[in-house]
């Protein structure tokens, strides 16, 4: 039986333990959107391919597909994290937030009428991005991109909150599904792709 792509995110992502370690197993998670993760020299996060860190080492562009029910203004979150911090033996640090920003919109109908569907980044971003940079010899890290809905258009982190303060020990222990919980996100979107600590 074929599953639809939606279906088939959601497979691989058990099938990669991307479901438990950085996605709770309950309640199921259901992708709405499919979300392309394109880093400027062309490299594309596909469900666990594996990057170099040349490859990652500038902030990429995203594209998602239009969610459904969700009202065209919606504005929504992303981040990247890595669950195998320093190793996916030894995952001490999991999570480790490499990225967090807030305002994200799905582009205009005009741009896409125009092919430019490149999601737009409305803000400054609350932690800025961090290349993927794993020690040596700790192997394979799977770097995670999820997409949250916002609960509000004027949605925004506090000053004080955990995901400003961006120095790397601050970085560390992080959760991602936690922070979704405390701020009303809704899960729509997770890509992922693997850079190797050799």
């Amino acid at each position: 039986m074929l599953l639809n792509p939606l279906d088939a995110v959601r497979e691989d992502l058990k099938d990669n333990g991307i479901i438990p370690d950085v996605i709770p197993a309950e309640p199921p998670f259901h992708p709405k959107a499919l979300l392309v993760v394109t880093f400027p020299n062309g490299q594309e996060a596909l469900l666990g391919n594996t990057l170099t860190k040349t490859d990652t080492a500038d902030e990429p562009t995203v594209v998602f597909t239009p969610v459904p029910d969700i009202n065209d203004e919606a504005t929504y979150t992303l981040v990247m994290t890595d669950p195998d911090a320093p190793s996916r033996e030894n995952p001490k640090f999991r999570e480790w937030r490499h990225w967090v920003v807030t305002g994200v919109k799905a582009p205009t109908t005009s741009a896409i009428e125009s092919d430019n569907l490149v999601a737009q980044l409305t803000k400054s971003a609350v932690t800025p991005y961090h290349p993927p940079a794993p020690p040596p010899g700790t192997g394979k890290h799977r770097y995670v991109i999820l997409l949250y809905q916002e609960p509000s258009v004027d949605f925004s982190i506090p000053a004080d909150a955990p995901e400003r303060k961006n120095e790397p020990a601050n970085r560390k222990n992080w959760k991602a599904a936690g922070f979704a919980d405390n701020y009303g996100l809704k899960l729509v979107g997770v890509n992922y792709f693997v850079v190797v600590g050799e």
